[in-house]
């Protein structure tokens, strides 16, 4: 049990404010200190957690394995980080991998934290668009994990329907129709209601406030490119009504 990151902080707190302080230190201490200490949850879960969305559908695929290796390397995983990415990876894809206990255990660490548990799920999406296509097996799936962490099936629709319009403006170029997949707008909306849509996205994506939330550093890139795909579709409405 580690205890050090506690007994430090309650020693000082005793100094500051006698037992209150000690309580207040105590915790400070272990939230710092002790829990800062091992795997970060969130990393080990999702790399996990793709690697069982890949063996979903029967057979892990090239696409899969390519998809896992540009995470890895867009977010600079070198060393024993990559080891231990490739390892949780391997540990998704046994037959034996306690899903739903992982996701309640990820949940309970993410409960105040909902634009955190988003960005989880938006990155198994792409784990299982791997393909382009999206198994009945991986829609479950998907299904399970909105489940576990509080996500309504309709804010999966929405979260796939953004995922959609980003990776085809990625590819051939925003069209009015991938902009308005990814900012969540109809096309008759006013610039007004777009406007309103952008800056809500923008800050729940927004690579600061997620790395507030305890996004392990090495993955800020990837809510920049996020956020970098809002703010493209936001401009291409913008100039379009302008």
């Amino acid at each position: 049990m580690k205890i050090w990151g506690k007994l430090i902080g309650a020693g000082i707190g005793f100094l500051l404010g006698k037992w209150f302080g000690a309580l207040l230190g105590a915790y400070l201490g272990h939230r710092l200190f002790d829990r800062r200490r091992g795997p970060n949850p969130f990393f080990h879960t999702t790399f996990a957690v793709m690697g069982h969305m890949a063996k979903s559908t029967g057979r892990v695929t090239e696409q899969d394995i390519a998809l896992a290796s540009r995470l890895m390397d867009q977010i600079g995983l070198r060393g024993a980080a990559r080891k231990a990415a490739q390892q949780a990876y391997r540990d998704g894809k046994s037959t034996d991998y306690p899903l739903s206990q992982r996701l309640r255990q990820l949940n309970a660490g993410l409960r105040f934290r909902r634009d955190l548990a988003r960005m989880f799920v938006e990155i198994q999406l792409q784990a299982a668009l791997a393909d382009g296509v999206l198994d009945p097996r991986e829609r479950a799936l998907l299904s399970t994990i909105c489940a576990e962490l509080g996500f309504s099936e309709a804010e999966l629709d929405r979260l796939i329907a953004m995922l959609k319009g980003e990776r085809h403006g990625r590819s051939q170029g925003m069209t009015r129709g991938d902009a308005c997949q990814i900012l969540g707008v109809n096309e008759t909306d006013d610039l007004a209601t777009i406007k309103r849509a952008y800056r809500k996205l923008m800050a729940q994506h927004h690579p600061d406030k997620l790395a507030s939330q305890g996004l392990p550093p090495e993955m800020a890139s990837v809510a920049q490119q996020k956020s970098q795909d809002i703010q493209s579709a936001w401009e291409r409405l913008r100039a379009e009504r302008s």
